[in-house]
């Protein structure tokens, strides 16, 4: 019997990509992938290969967060309606939130403010926190040194992303309730795949729990 740990063909390769994506407890990365294969295995081609399989299937795979899964087809979401616990809803505030921070990201709570028109509760932010759609990206290098906050990988899981490019636009987003905001007349969605410049701000120390990485000039 011939030692399948040494150089599998392809067939292989996507057997054992399959495999693995099966029983993840989560997303995997091409890099996750390619780490428990041979190496020179063309992790790539498997996936291309399995997703054209699973294509139309009760199981397909998707791209989440430039991570793989297998999931269940949306059309046949509903077999799944009776085992599933009932989502935690997000506030109006929360939502609008969610969406200037998806868009203006990294973005301090008094930009977010001044974008919203009205100021925002503690709770709000520390909701999208604790769900995990938003994270702490760094402290901007100005007066106050306040935080700038980002949408979290969950953020793309949850609303079906790959990445942030895929992010609709602003009539979009408002058709799906995300955003509900008198814009003002020639307002442009700002580009979501900015990520800002390294020498504007610092990252957040190890060890900083949301609750402490408050801006340091207050509420």
């Amino acid at each position: 019997m011939s030692d399948l740990r040494f150089a599998p063909d392809e067939a292989e390769v996507e057997r054992r990509v399959e495999a693995l994506l099966f029983a993840a407890a989560g997303p995997l990365s091409a890099a996750d992938i390619a780490r428990r294969l041979p190496e020179g295995a063309d992790v790539g081609r498997a996936i291309a290969s399995l997703r054209a399989r699973y294509q139309g299937r009760g199981v397909e795979l998707e791209c989440v967060a430039d991570r793989w899964r297998f999931r269940t087809a949306p059309d046949l979401g509903f077999l799944m309606t009776e085992e599933r616990e009932e989502p935690r809803r997000l506030s109006k505030a929360a939502l609008e939130t969610l969406a200037i921070i998806a868009y203006h990201q990294p973005v301090t709570r008094a930009e977010i403010e001044s974008v919203r028109g009205v100021s925002i509760s503690k709770g709000t932010l520390d909701l999208l926190l604790e769900m995990g759609f938003v994270r702490l990206r760094g402290r901007r290098r100005t007066p106050g040194r306040p935080v700038t906050y980002a949408t979290a990988d969950r953020f793309l899981e949850h609303f079906g992303l790959a990445s942030l490019y895929d992010l609709p636009g602003a009539a979009e987003m408002k058709a799906a309730g995300l955003l509900d905001l008198s814009l003002p007349v020639g307002f442009e969605v700002p580009d979501p795949s900015r990520t800002g410049s390294e020498d504007e701000e610092d990252p957040i120390e190890d060890g900083e729990a949301p609750e402490f990485a408050q801006d340091f000039v207050g509420d």
